[in-house]
């Protein structure tokens, strides 16, 4: 018989024992080694049973133990000294308290997280920078209050078919079993937040607790008796369901997270948040509850709007538009309108903030983009590839001006980088980690001390792969008879490279097996092997990716191969540490540029792994040459299996050719000495870019800082700020159509222009309706293309000189011609306000009608 419901039965600790629930019940030991030595303490043999999850470790070690352990005195010093060190660690001031103007709180959402394998609320890329973000944020004290939704199934686990075929496998998850506490009214009866669903309907949630360090971290669960049996399924599975599911999830998530925040806050004490951080457009309804809660606080839409966009960062993820979360319009009409529409937030102004170019469709990311006033990618690269996917947004403006900027992803070193390779760093070089200084001194540390180190992580993963690789086989329904090569799958001492992510198409897992032939050569030659260990799991929708891994399997399960090449399933964190750790070389070949950052190739970096990627997300812009390889990319050749080939006969090669040949290079001490070069200036060049602390860092200054000043200057008395920004917008925005660019003309660069001189300009300006004070006039100039088209044009604001009785006025300007060949200029008007962000916010620009006063010529 199959139970109807299950829940976890916690263990009450003795008294003297009261400080290991403090403990275990912040996840800080996530990344905190001294805590989980502690906790295998209690019974090592049931840490090891329990996947080193120490709620499962209370709920099952056997109460003598405890008693036993309440009076070992050596252990109760050590639980003192970590309980205290945890509360330091809790209140000290950090980095974030030393800055002035800084933001009182972060609100931070995301509809997935990677904290912890003990907590499997995650699927991929995004919820694992949403977990680093959280542990970075404790670390520097970032006053972040982050709101996700608790998952009763969390993600998928993976397993294999005979046929070698994913199959899922959605285990219940009893919060009762997690490190959650249910936030409680005074009274003691649970925290629940309401959202009205159409028809009369509502979705109720309660609040779990995840305490991510100094970081709360709420947790919305729609499994309660107030809903029905569809509204109680809405946080059943992560992913899951289809788009009407997914509405409801985002709706929880974006409405019910702000509704959250206000009742943790009311109940804790905790400051309201200054910012909301919307970490892709899952979460984006958000700005809609705080426009109707300022609404109904007596702000119009468009103040409500200003103030909300003022506080409001936006973080978008995909750099494909089939990434973006997009709705039927009539189903967003149906949630926001008739019987459920809000009487302050008109529907139609909600479907405007979510038009995109199919005007049946509702489209989240762009909703998320016009709600907030900083707008970023997550690395360089494709805050260029976004600001060209939602250049429509800013019509008329250039490409490099779309006001879509990036911060680059980074790592929690703590989480992923191996104990030994932290304990070096901290003996040998204190500052390193914490402090992102001192990296230079990697080159100080011995060849052989590392390269040790290396051999270690090597060897772990290769003994955890053996041992998933059992599990896998007998789950196929291999028998132990069937499985005595597995002792020697793999080498300790072969050259390893890992591969392991999600697997869209774009990402090519098969992209290895272009040529079969070549990679058995590779894999199996006798004086430079290499052996490769892979990871991946499939939307459960995917079938085309669940045909590639098959693909995979296949080919790993020959048995002239199998030794060398694995597929490990249920990529999860724990396989995440293990294989970035243990490998190499670290691959990624995804189709460039659909890689928006990628952060694996960070975490075995910070490990002394040298990555083999595609110039895609972060590592196009920090591969420097030799702290790893770039594989060649064939962006022109517009037949998909031709490039295909192309990229993978330039893959083999530089397996065969550099990365072997370099790693079996031997001196006569048996170091690979030319490896540990390219280790070491690795670690130097990259270890301070790719951490998470220095994300946080660009966040905070570049993004959080801004927006809490923004935020506070519209809310000030009263929201005034607000009220005047919005008539001031709406002003300009009538007025507009009346600006004109009537007369321009240029002087002072004669006949044959030379490099070095500058060129006077005057303009004339109708203004319309508006004031000087309202407009920017700017000069853009620089190189022109063929059609006359200023490339990459420099900008300099002309100077109001004097203005007429008829709305007219003249500015005037001296243009530097700061380089030679093909030059050309123009003048364009755009609005102007110091509470704008950009140039680009109201989307409106007025350019001359008709070139005007072009210079085409030469520049000496």
């Amino acid at each position: 018989m199959r139970a109807i419901r299950r829940f976890t039965v916690r263990t009450v600790l003795p008294r003297e024992l009261a400080a290991l629930g403090e403990l275990v019940h912040n996840l800080r030991w996530s990344w905190h080694p001294e805590t989980t030595d502690l906790f295998a303490e209690v019974d090592p043999r049931l840490w090891e049973q329990v996947g080193h999850d120490p709620v499962a470790l209370l709920g099952a070690v056997d109460p003598a133990r405890l008693s036993e352990l309440a009076a070992d005195r050596r252990f109760l010093r050590r639980l003192a000294d970590a309980a205290d060190d945890l509360r330091e660690y809790m209140t000290a001031p950090r980095w974030y308290q030393t800055l002035p103007d800084a933001a009182g709180a972060i609100a931070y959402f995301s509809p997935e997280y990677g904290i912890a394998a003990a907590l499997p609320q995650y699927s991929g890329g995004l919820g694992i920078l949403a977990g680093d973000h959280l542990k970075a944020a404790s670390d520097l004290g970032v006053p972040i209050l982050a709101v996700g939704l608790l998952y009763r199934h969390g993600y998928f686990t993976q397993s294999l078919s005979p046929e070698g075929w994913q199959l899922e496998h959605y285990p219940s998850l009893d919060a009762g079993g997690l490190p959650l506490t249910l936030l409680k009214e005074e009274d003691g009866t649970p925290v629940k937040i309401r959202v009205g669903l159409p028809e009369g309907r509502a979705l109720h949630a309660q609040l779990w607790v995840a305490q991510v360090g100094r970081v709360p971290l709420l947790l919305l669960d729609s499994d309660v008796a107030d809903n029905d049996s569809a509204a109680r399924d809405v946080t059943d599975r992560l992913y899951g369901g289809g788009t009407d599911h997914r509405l409801m999830q985002e709706l929880l998530l974006g409405v019910g997270g702000v509704r959250a925040i206000r009742a943790y806050c009311r109940i804790t004490g905790h400051p309201d948040p200054e910012v909301f951080h919307t970490n892709e457009g899952h979460a984006g309804f958000l700005g809609l509850e705080r426009i109707r809660e300022l609404t109904e606080a007596r702000l119009s839409f468009d103040e409500a709007l200003e103030a909300v966009r003022a506080g409001t960062v936006f973080t978008t993820h995909t750099p494909v538009p089939a990434g973006i979360d997009r709705f039927p319009i009539e189903m967003i009409e149906r949630h926001f309108g008739g019987d459920n529409a809000w009487p302050t937030v008109p529907v139609e102004r909600i479907l405007a903030l979510g038009a995109e170019a199919d005007p049946g469709r509702f489209n989240m990311a762009v909703m998320g983009m016009r709600l907030a006033q900083r707008v970023n990618g997550v690395s360089e690269l494709h805050g260029e590839v976004s600001r060209e996917m939602f250049k429509n947004l800013w019509p008329g403006f250039d490409v490099d001006e779309v006001p879509i900027g990036s911060i680059t992803n980074g790592v929690h070193a703590p989480t992923w980088v191996g104990r030994e390779m932290m304990e070096l760093a901290g003996r040998e070089l204190p500052l390193l980690i914490e402090r992102a200084r001192g990296w230079d001194g990697i080159q100080k540390i011995s060849d052989a001390e590392i390269w040790e180190i290396r051999r270690t992580l090597r060897r772990r993963l290769v003994e955890g792969a053996r041992a998933r690789l059992r599990r896998s086989w007998r789950d196929r329904g291999a028998s132990d008879a069937e499985l005595g090569w597995i002792d020697d799958a793999l080498d300790p001492d072969v050259l390893t490279i890992g591969f392991a992510r999600r697997v869209p198409s774009y990402k090519r897992l098969t992209l290895m097996l272009r040529d079969p032939e070549r990679l058995r050569s590779l894999l199996l030659d006798p004086d430079k092997p290499v052996q490769i260990v892979i990871a991946g799991k499939a939307h459960p929708a995917d079938e085309g990716g669940k045909k590639l891994i098959q693909q995979i399997v296949k080919f790993a399960d020959h048995p002239d191969v199998r030794h060398r090449i694995v597929f490990l399933p249920d990529y999860d964190m724990a396989l995440g540490q293990l294989m970035t750790q243990g490998s190499d070389v670290w691959l990624n070949n995804p189709l460039r540029p659909l890689e928006a950052s990628g952060t694996s190739g960070m975490k075995s970096a910070l490990n002394g792994g040298l990555n083999l990627s595609i110039r895609d997300g972060w590592w196009d812009e920090w591969y420097d040459g030799t702290n790893g390889w770039a594989i060649p990319t064939a962006d022109g050749v517009a037949d998909p299996d031709r490039r295909d080939e192309l990229e993978a006969a330039a893959l083999y090669d530089l397996i065969e050719h550099e990365v072997s040949d370099r790693f079996y290079d031997r001196a006569a001490d048996g170091l690979p000495r030319r490896w540990m070069e390219m280790v070491k200036h690795t670690l130097t060049s990259l270890g301070p870019k790719v951490l998470a602390g220095r994300m946080l860092r660009d966040y905070v200054l570049s993004l959080y800082t801004p927006a809490a000043k923004a935020g506070r200057a519209l809310a000030a008395d009263s929201h005034a700020g607000a009220r005047s920004f919005a008539a001031w917008r709406l002003r300009v925005s009538k007025a507009w159509p009346g600006v004109r660019v009537e007369h321009v003309e240029a002087s002072g660069v004669g006949d044959t222009p030379e490099v070095g001189n500058v060129m006077e300009l005057r303009a004339t300006i109708a203004l319309g309706d508006l004031a000087p004070d309202d407009v920017l006039v700017q000069a853009a100039y620089g190189r022109v293309g063929p059609h006359d088209e200023l490339v990459h044009p420099g900008y300099l604001a002309l100077t109001p000189v004097d203005s007429d009785d008829d709305g007219r006025a003249h500015y005037a300007g001296v243009v530097p011609l700061d380089r030679t060949g093909a030059f050309g200029y123009t003048v364009r008007v755009v609005p102007h306000h110091p509470l704008a962000a950009s140039p680009a916010e109201l989307g409106l620009l007025t350019v001359p009608e008709e070139p005007v006063g072009m210079t085409n010529g030469t520049l000496r």
